[in-house]
Order: structure tokens, then C-alpha cells, then sequence
């Protein structure tokens, strides 16, 4: 089992960046395929961005391709998201979700999740 803690979510004005923290423990980090989603309420869970085990693969939805970018260190076992030139749209809950595959798009490709961190992004 995988325990994630996501942590760096916040309120931010429209043009402006934020960095999401996801924090692993519990199985070896480098075997993970790691990913962000988002969630409005009453929406589905949305992808976000993926990464491999290396770090050496992403893959991204349209919505937020060259805004935003997922990396991670094996060494500290976290994967971050940089947020960049934010939207008002970006507003929601983030989580981050880890795979014994690498670079799933969907949430069924996930087996473990974060329980979120809420980035709200004002006009």
C-alpha cells in the first residue's frame, strides 16, 4: 500500500504559479508511475499531467500543456506539479495518484490516491 500527502495547494490571482507537493511512502517510489488529477464538485476526476518512474516520460492533457509541468525526485519520494499562468478554470481539488504502470490518463489506471489539496484561482 502507498500513502500519498499532497501539500502546496492555495489561493492564487489569475497569471500566477503554484507548486504541488505530493509526498510517497509505503512501497518503493522509483517502481511508481506517478500522476496529478483535478475535481470540481459535481464533476469527474480529471487527468492532469503523468510521469514515469525515472522521470524521464510525461504526458499531459491539452487543458493545461505548456502551463503546467510534473516532475519528481526518487530520492526526497515526491512528485510535484508547477503550476504556471493559472486560470480561474484551474480552480479545484488536486490530488496526486500512483500506478504500477506508467503514464495511465485515466483514474482507473491509479491504484492509490492523495487525499487532495485545494488550489482556488481568482479573477
Amino acid at each position: 500500500q502507498v500513502q500519498l500527502v499532497e501539500s502546496g495547494g492555495g489561493l492564487v490571482q489569475a497569471g500566477g504559479s503554484l507548486r504541488l507537493s505530493c509526498a510517497a511512502s509505503g512501497r518503493t517510489f522509483s517502481d511508481l508511475g506517478m500522476g496529478w488529477f483535478r475535481q470540481v464538485p459535481g464533476k469527474e476526476r480529471d487527468f492532469i499531467a503523468g510521469i514515469n518512474w525515472s522521470g524521464g516520460s510525461t504526458v499531459y492533457a491539452d487543458s493545461v500543456k505548456g502551463r503546467f509541468t510534473i516532475s519528481r525526485d526518487n530520492a526526497k519520494n515526491t512528485v510535484y506539479l508547477q503550476m504556471n499562468s493559472l486560470k480561474p478554470e484551474d480552480t479545484a481539488v488536486y490530488y496526486c495518484a500512483a500506478s504500477r504502470l506508467n503514464l495511465r490518463t485515466t483514474a482507473r489506471g491509479y491504484d492509490n490516491w492523495g487525499q487532495g489539496t485545494q488550489v482556488t484561482v481568482s479573477s
